[in-house]
């Protein structure tokens, strides 16, 4: 609670983005595409504004500051990662830089054709439980290369980093869902036994609004802001966004999660959950039915 002496925080600005910067950037920065036009992807995520240049491209500018960085994380990684695996994963084809007015990098990347998953359409699928199994294992086979890398370039986070956020959000949430349960899914998380193991790279944020379908199957896996090496119990939390408890238990099985992983999946889920709850719900109805569901099968397991 503020008081006289502590000002109450102010949030942080959030630029305006419009068409009309949209096209200034491109037409400035990259001439060679001056021609092509633009279309707002509306919804877009919450951390970016997406706008599709001409057929092949797209466009991310992010909307605040916790969302800069994706741009040249992408465009430095995905190129090495991409050979690997078993999805598509956006192909960065440009870096734009801060200007007129905008102050931060963006991207540019080839066009991803696909539908957003749903738990509707694949939270039942075997097959779709098996195939980001075997995504995942893909990933986490891919060397770091840590020697490359700054060490806060791609340092996954960790529970302990989200200890204070997610137990204010479950008081906060108290009225909602069952505050001792999340507690004692917390307290679990956090003393189950860490990865003993060399890190390996994790999404850091695989949601079903992160997961393009063609047809009905699996096709890509996209925003990599998030990605880093660490405790791959981070990705986990696609196992209770997506999944029904049956593909959810061949979705382990296939990758083979032990115990102890599978419980700091659990608290991942719950955690980011919370925060997505916290943050949107009020204000976005289907933040607000995704979020209930991801915290809801974090506590079933």
């Amino acid at each position: 609670m503020a008081t006289e002496s502590t000002p109450a925080p102010h949030p942080r600005p959030r630029p305006a983005i419009d068409a009309a910067l949209a096209r200034c950037l491109v037409d400035t920065q990259f001439p060679h595409w001056a021609e092509l036009p633009l279309k707002l992807l509306d919804p877009a995520g919450s951390d970016h504004v997406i706008y599709r240049l001409g057929e092949e491209l797209s466009l991310r500018l992010p909307r605040h500051a916790d969302a800069v960085g994706q741009a040249r994380k992408e465009a430095r990684w995905l190129p090495r990662l991409a050979p690997h695996l078993p999805l598509a994963v956006p192909e960065p084809v440009g870096v734009g830089e801060p200007g007129l007015g905008y102050p931060w990098a963006w991207a540019v990347s080839r066009w991803l054709e696909g539908e957003v998953a749903t738990p509707e359409a694949l939270g039942d699928s075997p097959r779709a439980a098996v195939r980001l199994a075997e995504f995942l294992a893909a990933l986490q086979k891919c060397t770091p290369d840590a020697a490359e890398a700054a060490p806060e370039d791609v340092r996954a986070d960790t529970l302990a980093d989200r200890d204070r956020d997610t137990r204010d959000a479950i008081g906060e949430v108290a009225d909602v869902f069952d505050a001792e349960a999340m507690t004692t899914l917390w307290d679990a998380a956090l003393s189950a036994p860490g990865w003993d193991r060399a890190a390996v790279w994790c999404h850091g944020d695989l949601h079903t609004g992160n997961l393009l379908t063609v047809d009905g199957h699996l096709s890509a896996v996209i925003d990599f802001g998030e990605l880093g090496v660490g405790d791959p119990a981070c990705d986990l939390t696609i196992a209770f966004t997506l999944m029904s408890p049956g593909s959810r238990s061949v979705f382990r099985d296939a990758l083979g999660v032990d115990d102890a992983t599978w419980t700091r999946g659990r608290g991942w889920a719950l955690a980011t959950g919370l925060n997505a709850y916290t943050t949107y719900a009020a204000e976005n109805p289907r933040v607000a039915a995704q979020t209930t569901r991801q915290i809801t099968a974090a506590l079933t397991g």
